[in-house]
């Protein structure tokens, strides 16, 4: 009787194990899928900036160092390794970005513009994509995160090579407030 209590006992510890495993790999890869979104979202805008740059060439050639900016920008980002430069590198382009579309704002024939307008809510809505993925993003690797670093699952974890992951960086003007003025 007390053999099969021990066999009972360490059978649900087995399982516990084979449990707590496959849920450290499906956050991990969950993590790996929401990473894959953010890179083709943010590969979507980084093919976009150059028809949005010649659009506004067209009509703004003068106005050279927005230009410098956004091709920095997207220089950056093609450089950048690590999920901290990749945000540093999306905060640099979404700021350049602003100036490009404030410099827009100055020449009434480019807003007008089709090619400019489907641009735009072409960025538009890849912007909106990369958030919601950056959110997932984010909330997986918490999950994930929080997970490895209970007990006893911290144990299990280090001993099977599962280590924290990065989050995705929040751009730093999107912290300050928003400003309406009239």
């Amino acid at each position: 009787m007390v053999i099969i209590a021990i066999l009972g006992v360490a059978g649900l510890i087995i399982l516990w194990l084979v449990y707590l495993y496959n849920r450290l790999v499906v956050l991990r890869n969950r993590i790996n899928n929401a990473w894959s979104q953010i890179d083709v979202q943010l590969r979507r805008r980084y093919d976009l900036i150059p028809n949005l740059v010649e659009t506004v060439k067209g009509y703004a050639a003068h106005e050279k160092e927005v230009f410098t900016k956004v091709t920095e920008a997207r220089a950056a980002m093609a450089s950048a390794q690590t999920i901290a430069e990749q945000g540093q590198a999306q905060n640099m382009i979404t700021q350049a970005l602003k100036s490009l579309f404030a410099v827009a704002e100055a020449y009434p024939d480019l807003k007008a513009n089709q090619n400019f307008m489907m641009l735009q809510e072409e960025l538009s809505g890849t912007e909106s994509k990369i958030a919601y993925a950056r959110q997932f993003y984010n909330d997986t690797v918490m999950a994930y995160n929080t997970l490895i670093q209970s007990f006893p699952a911290n144990l299990f974890a280090k001993a099977f090579g599962f280590t924290e992951r990065e989050y995705f960086p929040m751009e730093e003007a999107a912290r300050e407030p928003v400003q309406v003025k009239f």
